[in-house]
């Protein structure tokens, strides 16, 4: 018996970059996987426990985040028409030192549930008190690799509070939860914060999610103070031993790129396109990374610096974004981009065997998409649309782990207008901007 079946849907399947629409199909779902995938009139409904009829509605992997601030959803609009400089050290990191354990819980809810209602199903996400965030994470019902943010000023003790709460949050929430150590870049962490944080994580097993190569300049600057790239610093201190996120990694350099390719250890690049347009930071050629076999997966980065938690829109910007760079509107094709947004971020992640696909034995993480409305009509092409037209709006039903958690747009797990009532009340202290309590300073 199944737990749950979704029927008459129509299911996205992906196979070697290729995007088909299997039209008029149920899915069965037994505890969090599923168990099933069948022509609607196949499996009996009377066989599962509850029926979800997702007639004319498109299912699809849920999304997968592969770098965030969630939290920061709090500051949304507050570091606009600036450069990359005054973003950190004129609001950020001046922002930031107002925060509290408590804020991180609320706006950790806060871009939960922006990021459901935009069809992602898991994040990893960089950031500090992660403890609340792992609490809101139980809570809404999603999935999540979470790390703890450490500058090397703070000191080495950082690190072993950081594995301590790696590992008493890892494998939490039924295995939603997954942990990865955070030291937040080689420009704020010295050789020996780098080295100690990846022995650390060899020791407990753990990966690292870290920034790296964020712009050209900071690759340039690195090589005037170490006499090496940003990505040989991680290389030498042992980093790209244990599996690891890089976010960014703009400013690699050939030389970088031959590192990461031949690298044995899982190592994926988190592309945040709206992010680096936004800043005026520049974009990386995917098309080449992707040749080498370097791992590719979307993110949306923090709110200050998106605005929005939306993958539509990243998954779009990273397809014309490719052909504008390139010169060429071949590049990036439209199966590719589904593929980047869906299996390539499940092996960012660290779960391309579990995530990212649609397939019997894979876990239940699926969303239903509307492609009914105005902006889809007339329905030329299924895949088009979903690159190109589809809006956070059309999710209309999201399933994580095999549980519903929002459904027709109600929210199942968190609540909208108390997460609001919380979060109003400590807003001026959270917009407050004293230059001399910024929690770092930004020199590449």
């Amino acid at each position: 018996m199944a737990d749950l079946l979704i029927r008459r849907a129509n299911i996205l399947q992906l196979r070697d970059e290729c995007a088909r629409i299997l039209a008029d199909y149920d899915i069965a779902i037994c505890g969090n996987r599923i168990s099933a995938i069948e022509a609607t009139g196949t499996i009996d409904p009377a066989s599962a426990r509850t029926v979800l009829d997702a007639a004319g509605q498109l299912a699809m992997p849920g999304f997968i985040n592969t770098h965030a601030h969630v939290p920061m959803a709090l500051w949304r609009g507050m570091g606009e028409d600036v450069n990359l400089d005054s973003w950190f050290n004129d609001y950020i990191w001046q922002l930031e030192a107002n925060l509290e354990p408590e804020d991180v819980y609320w706006g950790m809810q806060l871009g939960l549930l922006e990021m459901i209602e935009a069809g992602i199903t898991a994040v990893s996400d960089h950031y500090w008190h992660m403890e609340y965030a792992a609490r809101a994470v139980e809570q809404a019902g999603t999935r999540a690799l979470l790390s703890q943010a450490m500058f090397g000023a703070n000191g080495l003790g950082q690190i072993e509070e950081s594995a301590a709460f790696a590992q008493h949050w890892n494998g939490a929430a039924g295995g939603r939860i997954r942990t990865i150590l955070g030291p937040h870049a080689p420009y704020t962490c010295d050789d020996d914060f780098l080295r100690a944080s990846a022995q650390k994580a060899r020791d407990i097993g753990s990966g690292i999610h870290i920034h790296v190569a964020e712009t050209r300049e900071q690759t340039q600057a690195s090589l005037r103070r170490r006499g090496k790239t940003p990505i040989e610093v991680l290389n030498d201190c042992g980093v790209f031993e244990a599996p690891t996120i890089l976010a960014h990694a703009l400013g690699a350099t050939p030389g970088d790129l031959e590192i990461l390719a031949d690298l044995q250890t899982p190592t994926g690049i988190a592309h945040c396109p709206k992010t680096y347009a936004k800043l005026a930071m520049g974009f990386n050629n995917l098309v080449e990374l992707r040749a080498l076999g370097i791992a590719v997966g979307l993110g949306t980065d923090g709110a200050v610096s998106n605005n929005t938690l939306d993958l539509w829109e990243a998954m779009r910007l990273t397809a014309m974004g490719q052909k504008q760079l390139t010169g060429d509107a071949e590049n990036l094709t439209i199966p590719q981009a589904l593929t980047i947004a869906t299996q390539e971020s499940a092996r960012v992640y660290g779960q391309a065997e579990d995530l990212g696909d649609l397939s019997v034995g894979k876990l239940a993480d699926i969303i239903l998409v509307d492609l009914g409305g105005t902006h889809h009509f007339p329905l030329n092409s299924v895949t088009a649309s979903l690159v190109y037209n589809t809006r956070a709006g059309d999710v209309r039903s999201v399933i994580c782990d095999g549980a519903p958690i929002m459904l027709e747009r109600e929210h199942l797990t968190l609540d909208k207008d108390e997460i609001f009532a919380n979060i109003l009340p400590r807003m001026e202290r959270l917009r407050r901007r004293e230059s001399a309590d910024k929690i770092q300073t930004y020199n590449p």
